[in-house]
């Protein structure tokens, strides 16, 4: 009977395994099937998106010259074309790039059927009750994992792009960048952004675990500041404008993050009033 049973658990537990597998198969199809289209697509992908910011005509340098001729600041800050020479110097150097670049973009628009996939693993695990208080969960992480994406491209990378290509120690010495340095600088800026401005989703889950509590993040706001400060040091380069360009939204979505968690303890206190 013992056999029987354990049996039954390990053949239970091979489903739980198949059913991973199965959602692990149609999120890696998602990401292949659109990095395909990526790869064909190699003009818009490239000449559009990843290398825009090197073009003065991108639309945030459009945007803080407007700003600087908006508050009579002349071209204080406005940001010309970036002094350096894309170069490529493997001899499978674009070809590996283009593939990557593929990849990367395949994981961006095809993030929320791959969360889609992941709820569909979580949710039976879930209980009702569990189940009603994560509804919109593959919506919202989505939300912000676009809206970071957004940011980390359109302000963080384009900064960092033009900081760290301008920048010279002696002008005895000329920026010559190599296309993976490049790529890899642009795509990874907009990938973590996008992954840190999950921030609310994970302090929700934290709350449900009983791992954080909105007074917890109040009482240690001013700590968190610091860690904020780090993190955005970490993801941008040394450059101060992109530092506290990335700063500010963090302190956004941790203000959330509060609200967020303040009303996950007040959901609970109501369910054990039985309200």
């Amino acid at each position: 009977m013992a056999e029987e049973e354990q049996e039954g658990k390990d053949l239970s537990f091979l489903g739980h395994l198949e059913e991973l597998r199965w959602h692990l198969i149609k999120s890696v199809a998602a990401i292949v099937l659109v990095g395909i289209v990526a790869f064909l697509a190699k003009g818009i992908v490239f000449d559009t998106i990843i290398l825009a910011p090197q073009s003065e005509d991108f639309p945030t340098y459009r945007l803080f010259c407007w700003l600087s001729h908006k508050f009579n600041l002349g071209d204080a800050l406005c940001i010309g074309k970036p002094d350096f020479e894309l170069i490529n110097i493997e001899m499978s150097g674009q070809f590996t790039t283009h593939i990557l670049v593929s990849i990367a973009a395949g994981f961006v628009v095809a993030f929320p059927y791959v969360m889609f996939q992941v709820w569909s693993f979580i949710k039976p695990a879930l209980y009702e009750e569990e189940q009603k208080y994560a509804t919109g969960a593959v919506f919202f992480t989505s939300i912000l994992f676009l809206l970071g994406v957004g940011f980390g491209y359109f302000m963080i990378a384009p900064l960092s792009v033009n900081f760290l290509g301008n920048y010279q120690v002696s002008e005895a010495v000329h920026n010559q960048i190599s296309l993976s340095s490049f790529i890899s600088t642009v795509t990874t800026l907009t990938l973590l952004t996008g992954l840190v401005f999950e921030l609310p989703v994970i302090m929700y889950f934290l709350t449900r675990v009983g791992l954080v509590t909105p007074h917890f993040l109040r009482q240690y706001r001013k700590h968190a500041l610091v860690v904020l400060l780090i993190l955005s040091a970490i993801i941008t380069p040394p450059d101060i404008t992109s530092q506290v360009l990335v700063c500010i939204p963090l302190l956004i979505l941790y203000e959330v993050s509060i609200y967020v968690s303040a009303v996950v303890i007040r959901n609970r206190e109501e369910k054990d009033r039985g309200v």
